[in-house]
């Protein structure tokens, strides 16, 4: 594979994957939106699919990493590095992109949201409102949850241990079952199980954190939430943004690890 069509494919790839994903968080989370409050079911099979989705497109180009967990794993495994920085500019550059669409496919949604006053408060609102107080917490908006993670209980250790943990499982899934057959990315039937795998960690541990699982993911996304003009957004949680970073990136270095020693 050439860098072009690594770059070309990941940036493609992950900008799929984030606007599916996101847009599924932008459904259920968004008034006006006809699948409000579908719930985490929905979030989880959504983020699958794309996973799935983008998959399939970007495999042919570049092995479809969209993940940088993926591609420390894999540089890892077979001690090829010379193209880790161009998988993980093209990664960042297509969670930004697909970030972007989601906000211009749900544009008339995410006004209608964030003014409204049960959400963000404002004068006549009741200040024991919970939607209003958690829209005017310092840390996070109210819609930064469709743009990247966040945890339900604050607490580092836990959080970094979880995003260590759901990613150790996706790498390792990956790693022994998901790969082409050159190995250096998902092949046709890896990629449905991957996908697969997604949506099993997003049920059974997506809970505490909302599943980064992917560094490029939860960054790119947050960039754009920080940059677009979006009314009463609120804050885009910087003090939290390294967990779902280093965490993946952790998680994936573990799974190469043991894959290296176990199955090798």
């Amino acid at each position: 594979m050439s860098s072009s069509d690594i770059f070309i494919g990941e940036t493609i790839g992950t900008a799929i994957l984030i606007l599916l994903g996101g847009g599924v968080c932008a459904a259920v989370t968004l008034k006006a939106s006809k699948a409000r409050n579908a719930g985490w079911l929905a979030i989880a099979f959504g983020w699958g699919f794309a996973v799935m989705t983008a998959v399939y497109i970007s495999g042919p180009l570049s092995g479809a990493h969209l993940n940088p967990a993926v591609t420390l794993a894999l540089a890892i495994k077979d001690g090829g590095w010379a193209n880790v920085p161009t998988y993980f500019a093209a990664q960042i550059l297509g969670a930004m992109i697909g970030a972007t669409l989601v906000w211009l496919a749900y544009y008339g949604q995410f006004h209608a949201h964030l003014t409204d006053k049960e959400i963000v408060g404002g004068p006549g609102t009741q200040t024991t409102s919970a939607k209003a107080v958690e829209a005017q917490e310092k840390g996070a908006g109210p819609v930064l949850g469709i743009f990247s993670t966040g945890p339900e209980i604050r607490h580092t250790v836990q959080n970094l241990a979880t995003e260590i943990i759901g990613t150790f499982v996706l790498l390792l899934a990956i790693l022994t079952q998901g790969l082409n057959d050159a190995g250096n990315g998902l092949g046709v039937l890896g990629g449905l199980i991957t996908a697969l795998v997604v949506v099993s960690i997003g049920l059974s541990l997506g809970g505490p954190t909302g599943y980064a699982i992917n560094p490029a993911r939860d960054l790119g996304p947050r960039i754009v939430h920080a940059l677009l003009p979006l009314p009463n957004k609120g804050g885009s949680d910087w003090s939290y943004a390294w967990v779902p970073v280093a965490g993946p990136l952790i998680g994936g270095a573990i799974a190469a690890g043991v894959y290296n020693v176990a199955f090798a």
